[in-house]
C-alpha cells in the first residue's frame, strides 16, 4: 500500500517536473514569474543633450501620438522604419557602396516603463543593433568588407555589456555620452553628411578638414574609423559597465570573479563571427552577402540579450548560451577547415548554409518570442 502511494506520488509529480524543466529552460517558471510583481524600472541618464534638449522633443512628440497606441507598438513602428530602410538599401544600393539616400530618424517613447515595455523595447533594440548599423556601413561606403563588417556588428558589444550590467545592478545606466542619445545623433549626422557630400568624403585625408597634418598625416576617416570605435568602447563604455557590476556585487557581499564567465556568449559570438567572415577561405564578403549575415545575426544577438533581460526581470540564473550561437560556431569551423588540411567549401555551399542558418534563427527566435 505504501509502495503504491509512493508510486502515485511520483506519477503525480512527473508532469510537474516536466513542466518546471521546460519552464526553467525558457526562464518562465511560476517561481520566476512571481518576481515580476516586485519589479520596478530603474534608470540613470546623465546625458546633457537628453536632459536639456531632447527631453522637450520627446515630450512634444508624445502629444502627436494617440493615447490608445501602446508604448510597445510605438517602439515596434520605429523598428518597421529600420526594416523598410534595410529593404530599400537592398533595392537601391545592394553593394553597400554606391550613392546614399537620406534616412529617417528613429522614434523614442517617453511614457512610463514597466516590465513588458522593457522586455519588448530591449528585444527590438537588440534586433536593431545589426540592422541600423548596416545602414551606417552603406552610408560610409564601406560595402561588404572587413571594415564594413566591423561597423555593422560593433554595436552588439556595448549593447551586450549594458544588458549584462543591468542584470547585476538592476538599473539601466546611460552615461554622459551614450549610444541611444549621442551615438544615434552621431550616426544620423554621418548619414546626412554622406547624403550631401557622398560616401567618398570619408576617404579624404582628415587633415584636409582640420589641418595639422603633423598629427593626422595622410590618414582618412576610413582608416581611423575602426581604431576610433575600439578606443571609444574600451575607454568610454566597458570600464563603466565593469565598475558598476563590481560595485553591485560587493554591496551584496557576492564574489566578483564568476561574473566574468558571463562574457562567454559574447566572446564566442564575436570570435566566431570574426573567424568566419575574416577567414581567407570564406566567400560571404566576396559574394556581397553581408546584409543576409546581419539579418541572421539580428535574431541571434536578439535572443541572446533578450534572454539576459528576461532572466534579470525574473531573477533567474544568467543564461550562458543560446542554441542560435551553435550554427555560428559551425560556420566558423567550416570556413577554416582548409587550415587543417580539408578541402574548402565552395561559395554556393557556404551561401546555402547561411540561408539555412537565417531560416533556423528566424523560426527559433519567433517560437521563443511567442512562448
Amino acid at each position: 500500500m505504501m509502495g503504491k502511494s509512493k508510486f502515485g506520488d511520483l506519477e503525480a509529480q512527473e508532469p510537474e517536473r516536466s513542466r518546471l524543466h521546460t519552464a526553467a529552460a525558457e526562464c518562465v517558471s511560476d517561481e520566476a514569474l512571481a518576481h515580476l510583481k516586485s519589479y520596478k524600472y530603474s534608470s540613470i541618464d546623465k546625458s546633457l543633450i537628453s536632459r536639456y534638449i531632447l527631453k522637450h522633443y520627446w515630450n512634444g512628440f508624445v502629444e502627436l501620438l494617440p493615447l490608445w497606441l501602446a508604448p510597445n507598438m510605438v517602439t515596434l513602428l520605429g523598428f518597421f522604419f529600420i526594416l523598410g530602410n534595410v529593404a530599400l538599401l537592398e533595392v537601391v544600393m545592394p553593394d553597400l557602396v554606391g550613392p546614399v539616400l537620406n534616412h529617417g530618424q528613429r522614434g523614442r517613447e517617453t511614457s512610463a516603463e514597466n516590465r513588458d515595455i522593457k522586455r519588448a523595447r530591449h528585444g527590438i533594440d537588440s534586433l536593431n543593433c545589426t540592422l541600423g548599423s548596416l545602414l551606417e556601413t552603406a552610408a560610409m561606403g564601406y560595402g561588404a568588407t572587413k571594415t564594413g563588417t566591423f561597423t555593422a556588428l560593433i554595436p552588439c558589444l556595448p549593447m551586450f555589456f549594458s544588458t549584462w550590467e543591468t542584470y547585476h545592478t538592476h538599473t539601466l545606466y546611460l552615461g554622459y555620452f551614450n549610444g541611444p542619445t549621442e551615438g544615434l545623433i552621431l550616426a544620423c549626422s554621418i548619414m546626412l553628411i554622406s547624403g550631401y557630400y557622398g560616401p567618398g568624403v570619408w576617404s579624404l585625408p582628415v587633415a584636409d578638414y582640420f589641418g595639422h597634418p603633423e598629427i593626422f598625416g595622410t590618414y582618412s576617416m576610413r582608416e581611423l574609423w575602426v581604431p576610433i570605435l575600439i578606443f571609444s568602447f574600451f575607454t568610454a563604455h566597458l570600464p563603466a559597465c565593469v565598475t558598476n557590476v563590481v560595485k553591485a556585487r560587493r554591496e551584496k557581499n557576492l564574489p566578483v570573479a564568476p561574473v566574468f564567465l558571463e562574457w562567454t556568449p559574447m566572446v564566442v559570438f564575436t570570435g566566431a563571427t570574426g573567424a568566419w567572415l575574416y577567414s581567407p577561405y570564406s566567400t560571404l564578403l566576396k559574394g556581397n552577402h553581408l546584409c543576409l549575415f546581419c539579418l541572421t545575426m539580428s535574431f541571434v544577438f536578439g535572443r541572446m540579450t533578450t534572454k539576459i533581460i528576461l532572466a534579470h526581470l525574473t531573477r533567474q540564473p544568467f543564461p550562458y548560451w543560446t542554441v542560435l550561437i551553435t550554427p555560428l560556431v559551425g560556420g566558423a569551423v567550416l570556413a577554416n577547415l582548409p587550415f587543417v588540411g580539408f578541402t574548402p567549401f565552395d561559395a554556393n555551399t557556404e551561401y546555402y548554409y547561411l540561408w539555412a542558418y537565417f531560416v533556423f534563427a528566424f523560426v527559433v527566435y519567433f517560437r521563443w518570442a511567442f512562448l
